[in-house]
């Protein structure tokens, strides 16, 4: 990770809290400490770590409960770390949220590959996610915002820049209606006193780019009397 990935060790023993802490700043982690839960709530309301290592004996509440507090407000990835290893213990907390279980004693190197290895999943899930977000499709159609490139029938199509904004954000807005002053806004950054024109020539190029029959297009609809929208076949 490019910056050093914050973890929140709610831990009230102090020396294993310590020693945690020092390991994971030598290995380029940022730890930091809270040694009851309503000082690890607190610490949560304020930041948001990118780690959670959780032992079960608090002093003011149960770690399964503060585990299920902690699921209700963030996605952030838990591992209990316990001397509470029994099978019940452990059911309990991962059905209430956690991530992963460790039991006391353990390995501080397992404990980094453990943190690691979770950090990394949080990291693809972030990626596929965005991929997915930046890669539409349409019937036979594909739009990828990364690689500014479009496909029909896997065949690339060649749009200059504003084309290809044009028409992202077209699809991206499927059947909602926008006037050409909100095009040109959106695209080019005009007021309501740019040359709607632009738009006409614009729409006009895309249809022959993506349409069958510009002439009659399917896709990028005139709503005559307020603009245009891109619709599928299927609408």
């Amino acid at each position: 990770m490019s910056k050093k990935a914050t973890v929140l060790i709610i831990e009230d023993e102090h020396n294993i809290a310590n020693i945690v802490k020092d390991y994971l700043r030598v290995h380029h982690f940022e730890p930091i400490i809270s040694r009851t839960g309503e000082d690890a709530m607190r610490f949560l309301k304020e930041q948001s770590p990118d780690f959670i290592i959780l032992d079960l004996t608090l002093p003011d509440c149960d770690g399964i409960e503060l585990c299920r507090q902690i699921r209700e407000k963030s996605n952030v990835a838990i591992l209990i770390l316990s001397a509470r290893g029994s099978d019940t213990d452990k059911v309990l907390g991962l059905g209430f949220g956690a991530d992963d279980y460790m039991t006391k004693p353990f390995s501080l190197s397992e404990l980094v590959a453990r943190i690691n290895a979770h950090l990394r999943k949080q990291d693809r899930l972030l990626q596929e996610h965005t991929k997915k977000k930046e890669i539409i499709q349409i019937d036979n159609m594909e739009i990828n915002k990364t690689e500014h490139t479009f496909k029909r029938d896997r065949q690339q199509i060649a749009l200059s820049a504003k084309e290809f904004e044009l028409l992202y954000f077209l699809i991206e807005s499927s059947n909602q209606v926008f006037s050409k002053s909100q095009l040109l806004d959106a695209i080019w950054g005009y007021d309501a006193y740019g040359d709607e024109n632009t738009i006409t020539v614009y729409i006009r190029r895309l249809r022959e780019k993506i349409e069958n029959n510009p002439s009659s297009p399917v896709y990028i609809q005139t709503v005559w009397g307020v603009g245009y929208k891109f619709t599928t076949q299927n609408n």
